[in-house]
C-alpha cells in the first residue's frame, strides 16, 4: 500500500480508502462485512471512510465493530454530516450547529472512538449560513473531537469560501470527495485547480463508476442479476453510463489494462489516482477477495501513452461539465 498526504496537512491517508456506503447494514451480512474490513486491513489499507446517513447510521455500527480491537493510532477514520438521519425530523438533517454537534456525537459513539480524523460536509447546505457551519468545525477541532475538516461535492466558489473562514478560525480544511472516474470528470476544469491552489486534495468515490468501469456490463446483454445496475435503488446512479455506446468503450478499454497485469476495476482506480490532487479512492466490496484485488491499484503508475489512448477511446462520452458539481438547493 502506497501512501500520501491529504492536501496541506501532515495527515497521511491510503491510497485506497474502504468505503461502506452501499453494503454494510445493507447489501452485505454483518459477519461478511467484518471479513471483508480485515481484509482491508491485511491489504495495509489504514483508512475507513463512512457517514452517519449510510444505512441511516446502521453502516457507521458495523464499520465500528469490525474495527474493533486495532490500533486506533493506526487507523484514520472518515465520517459525515449533512443528509437527514435518525427520525429525519426538521433539525436531523443539514449544516446548523445544532446538527453537526449532535451528529458527531453520535458517530463517535457508534463507531466507538474518542475523536475522528476527518469530519466532512457531505454537501454544502444553502439554509444555513457558512459562518454558522465553519464555526460548529472549529470548535469541534478545539475539542479535539475532529483533528481535520473536510467537504464533500463543493463546487469551486464553495471550497474557496470555506476556506477563507477555516482560516480565519485558525483551523485546516483540506480535502473534498467528489464523484470521480475515467466516465466523469467535472472537477478537472474548476474544482481541482482551486483546490491545487489553496491547498486540499480529493479524496474520489465511484471510482470505478459504480461497477461499470470492471467491464461486467456488456453492450446488448441484460445486466446481471444481484448488480447494482440491477438495484432499483442504486441504479439511478449509474444508468446514465448503461449505454451500448458506453459500455462498448469500456471494453475497449481491456487490452491497456491487460499492457498493465491488471484488471479493469483496477485499471481504473489506478487512472483516478495518477492525476497528483487526487489523494485517494474510495472502494466499496462486498468480499474479501474484491477488496484485495482492489488495494492492487495502489502504487501503480501509468504511462503518459496510455492514458492518452484511455481518453482516445472514451472520447466524448466521458462527462465533463463542471457545473454537474452541485448540492440540493433546498435541505432534503
Amino acid at each position: 500500500m502506497e501512501f500520501r498526504y491529504l492536501g496541506n496537512s501532515g495527515l497521511k491517508v491510503s491510497e485506497i480508502i474502504y468505503g461502506n456506503w452501499l453494503t454494510h447494514a445493507s447489501q452485505v451480512a454483518d459477519e461478511q462485512a467484518t471479513k471483508t474490513v480485515h481484509a482491508a486491513l491485511d491489504a495495509g489499507i489504514t483508512t475507513f471512510d463512512t457517514a452517519d446517513a449510510y444505512a441511516n447510521q446502521a453502516a457507521e455500527v458495523v464499520l465500528g465493530n469490525a474495527l474493533k480491537g486495532q490500533r486506533r493510532e493506526g487507523l484514520e477514520i472518515l465520517t459525515k454530516v449533512y443528509w437527514p438521519v435518525a427520525e429525519k425530523g426538521p433539525n436531523d438533517v443539514g449544516l446548523s450547529r445544532k446538527h453537526i454537534f449532535e451528529s458527531l456525537h453520535g458517530s463517535l459513539k457508534r463507531l466507538q472512538t474518542d475523536y475522528i480524523e476527518l469530519y466532512q460536509a457531505h454537501r454544502f447546505d444553502y439554509e444555513t449560513p457558512l459562518e454558522e457551519t465553519m464555526t460548529a468545525f472549529a470548535d469541534l477541532v478545539r475539542q479535539g473531537k475532529v483533528l481535520y475538516v473536510g467537504v464533500s461535492e463543493w463546487n469551486a466558489e464553495q471550497i474557496r469560501a470555506g476556506r477563507a473562514l477555516a482560516d480565519q478560525l485558525g483551523f485546516q480544511l483540506i480535502s473534498n470527495q467528489p464523484q470521480y472516474s475515467m466516465l466523469w470528470r467535472v472537477i478537472e476544469e474548476k474544482v481541482v485547480p482551486t483546490s491545487e491552489e489553496l491547498g486540499l486534495s480529493q479524496i474520489v468515490w465511484s471510482p470505478i463508476a459504480q461497477g461499470v468501469l470492471s467491464g461486467k456490463y456488456l453492450p446488448g446483454q441484460p445486466v446481471p442479476e444481484g448488480s447494482r445496475a440491477a438495484d432499483p435503488n442504486i441504479s439511478a446512479f449509474i444508468e446514465k453510463f448503461m449505454t451500448d455506446d458506453v459500455l462498448t468503450r469500456v471494453q475497449n478499454l481491456k487490452p491497456l489494462a491487460e499492457e498493465l497485469g491488471l484488471d479493469l476495476a483496477q485499471f481504473a482506480v489506478a487512472w483516478v489516482l495518477q492525476n497528483p490532487n487526487i489523494a485517494a479512492a474510495i472502494v466499496g466490496a462486498s468480499r474479501p477477495e474484491q477488496i484485495a484485488s482492489n488495494a492492487k491499484a495502489a502504487g501503480v503508475k501509468i504511462p503518459a501513452e496510455i492514458m492518452a489512448k484511455v481518453d482516445e477511446i472514451l472520447g466524448d462520452v466521458v462527462v465533463t461539465d463542471p457545473e454537474l458539481t452541485k448540492s440540493p438547493e433546498t435541505r432534503p
